[in-house]
C-alpha cells in the first residue's frame, strides 16, 4: 500500500532513496544532490518539511534553489512550527547558554548566536558591550532579520543591532553584501569593549568580520603564557590584541605585522589605552607578511622568542584549498626560521575546508623544509562562545598549534 505525504502546512521536498541517513543524522545541510523532488508550492526563503521517498517526515528547514546547499534544516520534530515562537526559544537557548558560560565572564564581547552549531543555520550574533552584530548568512535569515533585531533587542537588552553582513558567502545564496543599522540606536565609529581585564577599541562598522575576534579569546591566553620576558612577533596583527595580552604577561617586546595602516594605529591605541608605551615597547611594521618575512630571510640577526601566527582564511571554498595549503606552508616555515633555538610558535587556521590533522601534517611539511626539529606543545581551538554541534563538525574552522624548536637534535 502506497504511503501518502503527510498532512502539512509546509509543502515538501523529497529525497532520493537512500539519501536520508544525513537527515535522520541531523546534520543540518541537505544538498541538490540528495532531493528527488519538491513541491510547486515551495518558496525559497520559505520553510519546507523533508520527507523521504515514501512521503514519512523527516526534517524541517527552509530552502534557497539558488544556493548548493538547498535545504538548512531547523527541526527534526514533525509537531514544531516555525514561527515567532520557534525563533524565540532558539535565541534564548543560545542567550542562556552563554549566560553560564565560565570562560565569558567579565568579558563585554562575545559571540551570542553562532549559526548551525546553535541549531539557526545563516544567523552569527556577536555582542559587543551594549550593541549586537548581526550577519545574515541565507536568504530565510536575510528575510527575517528585521524581526530577529527587535527579538534580540528585547532579549539581551542592547542599545543596537547593527547589521554586518558584508561577507562574501552571501552570493552564494543571490545575496548582496549590506552593513548599517538593524534596529535601536545607531553605535558610535567607536566601542570599547572588555576582555580580561583588558579594554579594546572596536569600529563596528568597518573593522574585519563584525569588528573583534572573539573567537581567540582563549587562544590570546594561552600564547600569552609563553611570552613573559620575551621578544615577540606578532603577525597579521590586526589591533594587536594578542600583542596586548602578551605584553600584560611580561613581553619584553613586540613587533606588530599588518598590510593595514589603520589597524596598527588602532594597535597603538589598544596599547596606551591597557597603559602600556608602543614607542618603548613595540614595533608596528606596516606590509604584506609573505613578503616581509621573506626580506628577513637576508637578516639572520631578527630572531624573536614566540611568532603568533593568525592569518586571514585562505581557502574560501573547496577549490581553494590545495593552494591554501601551500600558502600555509610557506608562512610557517618563514615563521619557524624567524625563531631561536627553543623558540615558541603559535600558529593557527580559521579555513573551516582545513581539518586540524591536515593542518599539523603542513606544519610538519613547513618544519621539515624549514630544518628546524618541532615539538607540538599544545592543540588550540575556537573559543566556547563558539560551539560546534556535534552533527555539524564543518563548525570547527579554527584550529591551532602551539610548538617548541627543540634544541635537542
Amino acid at each position: 500500500m502506497t504511503k501518502t505525504m503527510p498532512v502539512s502546512e509546509y509543502p515538501a521536498v523529497v529525497l532520493k532513496p537512500g539519501r536520508e541517513k544525513p537527515v535522520r543524522q541531523r546534520h543540518p545541510w541537505l544538498f541538490s544532490g540528495a532531493i528527488a523532488s519538491m513541491s510547486p508550492a515551495a518558496a525559497d526563503g520559505e520553510i519546507v518539511d523533508v520527507c523521504d521517498v515514501q512521503g514519512a517526515f523527516l526534517a524541517r528547514g527552509y530552502l534557497n534553489r539558488r544556493s548548493q546547499i538547498q535545504v538548512r534544516l531547523l527541526t527534526w520534530d514533525a509537531a514544531e512550527r516555525i514561527d515567532a515562537n520557534f525563533w524565540q526559544r532558539r535565541v534564548r537557548a543560545a542567550l542562556a547558554m552563554r549566560a553560564a558560560l565560565p570562560e565569558v565572564q567579565g568579558c563585554t564581547a562575545l559571540r551570542l548566536i553562532n549559526a548551525e552549531s546553535d541549531f539557526l543555520p545563516g544567523l552569527t550574533v556577536d555582542r559587543f558591550g551594549d550593541f549586537l552584530v548581526l550577519q545574515a548568512g541565507t536568504l530565510a535569515i536575510d528575510r527575517r532579520k528585521h524581526e530577529l533585531a527587535e527579538l534580540l533587542l528585547t532579549e539581551t537588552g542592547a542599545r543596537g543591532v547593527i547589521e554586518r553582513s558584508d561577507m562574501n558567502v552571501r552570493r552564494l545564496e543571490g545575496l548582496t553584501p549590506v552593513s548599517g543599522l538593524l534596529a535601536g540606536e545607531a553605535a558610535e565609529h567607536m566601542i570599547e569593549i572588555t576582555e580580561d581585564g583588558l579594554t579594546f577599541s572596536v569600529d563596528l562598522l568597518h573593522g574585519q568580520k563584525t569588528g573583534f575576534y572573539t573567537d581567540q579569546r582563549a587562544n590570546r591566553r594561552r600564547v600569552a603564557a609563553y611570552c613573559g620576558a620575551q621578544r615577540v612577533l606578532n603577525a597579521f596583527s590586526y589591533t594587536g590584541a594578542f600583542a596586548v595580552h602578551a605584553l600584560r604577561a611580561g613581553a619584553a617586546h613586540v613587533t606588530n605585522l599588518d598590510t593595514s595602516v589603520e589597524a596598527l594605529t588602532l594597535a597603538e591605541t589598544n596599547l596606551r589605552r591597557n597603559g602600556f608605551d608602543p614607542e618603548a615597547l613595540t614595533e608596528n611594521i606596516a606590509g604584506d607578511v609573505f613578503t616581509v618575512l621573506r626580506d628577513w630571510e637576508a637578516e639572520p640577526d631578527r630572531v624573536y622568542d614566540v611568532v603568533i601566527l593568525d592569518p586571514p582564511k585562505f581557502a574560501h571554498n573547496q577549490a581553494a584549498v590545495e593552494r591554501a595549503l601551500r600558502g600555509y606552508k610557506e608562512i610557517n616555515r618563514l615563521a619557524l626560521r624567524r625563531l631561536r633555538p627553543g623558540g615558541i610558535l603559535a600558529t593557527f587556521s580559521c579555513s573551516g575546508l582545513v581539518s586540524a590533522e591536515l593542518f599539523q601534517k603542513v606544519l610538519f611539511g613547513a618544519a621539515i623544509d624549514a630544518g628546524r626539529p618541532v615539538q607540538v606543545l599544545e592543540s588550540l581551538r575556537q573559543s566556547a562562545d563558539h560551539p560546534v554541534a556535534i552533527t555539524f563538525p564543518e563548525g570547527e574552522y579554527l584550529k591551532g598549534l602551539i610548538v617548541r624548536v627543540t634544541t635537542d637534535v
